[in-house]
């Protein structure tokens, strides 16, 4: 999997490799039981210090998406509440969809935006689990 980080987003850098990772179990890039690069590597990989990839490693753990294992390091391990993840998009969504509201998006713009992307993330896992 490939780590895109642009150095000149206002989003955080922490933030922008969790969604990273995120993106890479959505499209099965990454899988249940893949490792992921020890804090060291990945920052030298990327060129970013290692307490950002300290910071988002733990995100991603109380998120549910990896264990810490003191053998294998991080290892993606999806382990969620559906009814507490649920409520975590909802408050995502809410400030964006407010945000749509002031800028005049629709209703039907917005689900045809959520269903592209939905189907773009589908279409890339089935060839990525094509190609392995």
């Amino acid at each position: 999997m490939i780590i895109k980080i642009d150095f000149n987003s206002d989003e955080a850098i922490y933030i922008q490799l969790r969604n990273q990772i995120i993106m890479g179990i959505a499209t099965s890039q990454l899988t249940v039981g893949d490792s992921l690069p020890s804090v060291r590597q990945l920052a030298d990989h990327i060129g970013i210090n290692m307490h950002t990839v300290n910071k988002a490693y733990s995100v991603l753990r109380q998120e549910g998406y990896i264990k810490l294992d003191r053998r294998k390091g991080a290892v993606i391990a999806i382990d969620y509440d559906h009814v507490m993840a649920s409520e975590q998009i909802m408050s995502m969504l809410q400030p964006v969809l407010a945000e749509a509201i002031c800028k005049n998006i629709s209703r039907e713009d917005i689900h045809d935006m959520v269903d592209e992307i939905y189907d773009s993330f589908v279409r890339m896992a089935v060839q990525n689990y094509e190609e392995t």
